[in-house]
Order: C-alpha cells, then sequence, then structure tokens
C-alpha cells in the first residue's frame, strides 16, 4: 500500500495501522471488507465481527488534568499484561507478548502508560506506538479497572498518549476496536476528539 495515499484516508484505506498492513497477510479463512462493499448475502456463511477505525488530527491538545488520587507509572510488561487480562472477559495478552512489542519499528517506551491509585494498584493504563516514517501515532492497547471506571481514567489515558504522540513527532493517530463489544470503546474515542469512522468487517470460516 501506499503511504501517501494510505495517509490521505487511513480509516478508509485499511482495517489496521500502515505498518501493520504491509507486515500481516490475510488468512485464507478470512476476508476483511470495508462496510460500504459489504454485501450480508454474499457472506451469509461467515462469521462477521465488525470493527471501528477512527482517526484524529491531533490538533489543539492541552495537557489533561489527572484526577486526584493517581499517579502517573510507566509500567512493566508484566504489569501490564495482568492489568489488561483483568479489564477483560474475552481478550487478553501475555507479558511476553507484550514483551516482543518492544521489538517493533513503532515501539516508544514513552508511550507505555499506567495510573496507580493509592496503594500502587493499577487503575487504567494504555499502550500506543508511533510509525515516525509517516507520522502515525497508534492507540493499542487501553483499559480501566472495573472498580475505577466512570472517573475519566480512560480519558485522560487516551488524551495524555495523543499528547506524548504528537511531541514525539506524530503527525495523526489512529485507534480500532470491536463496534459492538461490551464496553463501548467508540464512545470514549470520540469524545476525545477521534473521528472519520470508518467500520470494517472481519469475516471468518
Amino acid at each position: 500500500m501506499d503511504a501517501s495515499e494510505y495517509r490521505k484516508d487511513p480509516c478508509g484505506a485499511s482495517a489496521l495501522p500502515l505498518w501493520k498492513t504491509e507486515r500481516i497477510a490475510v488468512p485464507e479463512h478470512m476476508r476483511v471488507v470495508r462496510d460500504d462493499a459489504y454485501d450480508s448475502a454474499q457472506y451469509a456463511a461467515w462469521h462477521d465481527t465488525r470493527y471501528f477505525k477512527l482517526r484524529h488530527d491531533l490538533k489543539n491538545l492541552k495537557k489533561p488534568a489527572l484526577p486526584d488520587g493517581y499517579e502517573p507509572i510507566s509500567p512493566d510488561a508484566a504489569a501490564l499484561a495482568r492489568h489488561i487480562c483483568a479489564c477483560y472477559d474475552e481478550e487478553g495478552v501475555t507479558a511476553e507478548e507484550l514483551e516482543a512489542y518492544r521489538a517493533h519499528p513503532v515501539y516508544d517506551g514513552a508511550l507505555w502508560l499506567a495510573l496507580a491509585a493509592d496503594g500502587g494498584e493499577i487503575a487504567a493504563s494504555g499502550i500506543a506506538e508511533l510509525d515516525k516514517r509517516i507520522g502515525e501515532g497508534v492507540l493499542e492497547w487501553i483499559q480501566v479497572s472495573h472498580a475505577y471506571r466512570r472517573q475519566g481514567l480512560g480519558a485522560f489515558v487516551v488524551r495524555e498518549l495523543l499528547r506524548r504522540m504528537k511531541q514525539s513527532g506524530a503527525a495523526f493517530a489512529t485507534v480500532s476496536g470491536k463496534l459492538d463489544g461490551k464496553t463501548n470503546p467508540l464512545a470514549l474515542y470520540e469524545a476525545c476528539g477521534f473521528g472519520d469512522r470508518t467500520v470494517w468487517h472481519i469475516l471468518t470460516k
């Protein structure tokens, strides 16, 4: 995929960030179809999971206000993996998988963030990456522990990672997630300034 074309419409050009699009081949048992090209009759026998992809132009970003009682920390892979797994019923990741992120060409240690509550427990966390070739920042994992939700922690993590991306040279940011997920992450990202929503169908047999 041509990088200049991707930058014009990152949400419509690919369901994945550019660096992943270049490295990952779609398996034979899978199809990735943009919503405007999706035909439900054609794919009636396929399992359909809908994903959204959004873009942020990184303009007019301000340092977000951290809610009282929390401290930003730089978590290690093991702590992040435990927190991610505790936040989701159906998704998870191992410390080894997160350690492998450090070998990615888009890895940036400053874009691993957690918020510790009093006592040191991680209440919210996030991982982002930065493709400096085209200036694309990518939000990968954003999560808040069940007991700490509805306190603005997710919004703080997203906005702080966006600010750090821009400081590191990002020109825009993208994020994707399940459109029909239980946690409804789409509302959080749109509240934080993301737009250009595009829906993609990940179809498997």
